[in-house]
């Protein structure tokens, strides 16, 4: 690449939504004008919604030019030999005014088999909740197809599901075919293979400012659903000034960063690594120039950066791919 490596940030991608508000800008200062934001998607590679760069030398070139001109730099090696030069994260930040609707993501073979896509195994950190908030993560208890087609049908699904009260700093896990909504009142970092393909299943009845319902995919769900009873609620270790392990799967691993501190950074270069700023600020170290975040801010690290200083106060989620 002709230019230097450097932290790289991204201009928010803004998504309204039915179900959406105002917190990504009272809570995570984005940029929104309008009273129905559900997302900002931080870092995409999906088709019509590639990231744009917003700072440094890169400015203006989309996340898939740099790549493309230097794979191996900004994905790292292990990274470009299994995926190419495709970019196989997401990362969103999410604010649910209202609950989201119930929901399904097919797994790899089935993603691939139907809209040639990844599947969509991903997490959830709750960066902020209201009281009484909670999500639906799965059956509560062993099901099969034709219970839930059952209760569907009697307008009685909610009655099989898990629903979970949340609160700051929770954390879930939730593999390809595992039911799931967000609830209302809820603002939400995700992680998530690259992939923008959903099946609805249910969507509490509701209508849009024209009077329609929106589509449901619920014969496209019966093959992707898990029916067995899951467990997504991840415990992990909050040890100040290194990287605590909350997910470690085949398609991204989390860790939380608490940071009162300073902390060097060493990195191989096999892997990007993408920090999403929790909660309070901090600032990277490198090549003698400093570089500021604050709550709310995604930054991707190339997989070129081996070697870097953090410093600050701040709550982080660092993610890579092993």
């Amino acid at each position: 690449m002709s230019k230097k490596i450097y932290p790289l940030q991204f201009d928010p991608i803004l998504k309204e939504r039915i179900w959406g508000g105002e917190k990504l800008k009272t809570v995570l200062n984005k940029p929104i004008s309008s009273k129905i934001t559900g997302e900002s998607w931080e870092l995409s590679t999906v088709e019509g919604d590639v990231s744009v760069i917003a700072n440094g030398e890169l400015k203006g070139k989309s996340l898939t030019e740099v790549i493309d001109e230097a794979p191996n730099e900004i994905l790292g090696t292990e990274v470009y030999e299994r995926f190419g030069k495709q970019f196989p994260l997401l990362f969103k930040y999410l604010d649910a005014r209202e609950d989201l609707s119930i929901q399904v993501h097919p797994n790899d073979a089935l993603a691939k088999k139907r809209h040639n896509s990844f599947g969509k195994t991903e997490m959830w950190y709750i960066m902020q909740a209201d009281p009484e908030a909670r999500i639906i993560v799965g059956f509560k208890e062993d099901s099969n197809a034709n219970e839930y087609v059952e209760k569907l049908k009697s307008n009685d699904l909610l009655s099989i599901l898990d629903s979970v009260n949340v609160k700051e700093g929770d954390v879930f896990f939730l593999e390809t075919g595992t039911v799931h909504a967000i609830g209302a009142g809820l603002v939400v970092a995700e992680i998530q293979q690259t992939s923008d393909i959903t099946y609805r299943i249910y969507d509490f009845d509701r209508i849009d400012a024209q009077g329609n319902t929106r589509e449901l995919h619920v014969d496209l769900a019966l093959e992707a659903i898990n029916y067995e009873k899951v467990d997504t609620h991840k415990e992990y270790l909050e040890e100040e000034n290194q990287s605590n392990s909350i997910v470690n799967c085949p398609y991204f691993t989390t860790n939380f960063i608490p940071l009162s501190d300073t902390i060097n950074i060493s990195k191989t270069g096999n892997s990007f690594t993408v920090y999403m700023c929790i909660d309070g600020a901090f600032e990277i170290e490198y090549d003698m120039n400093m570089y500021q975040y604050q709550k709310g801010d995604t930054v991707l690290i190339p997989a070129a950066m081996d070697y870097y200083v953090m410093s600050g106060k701040a709550s982080i989620l660092e993610i890579y791919i092993s």
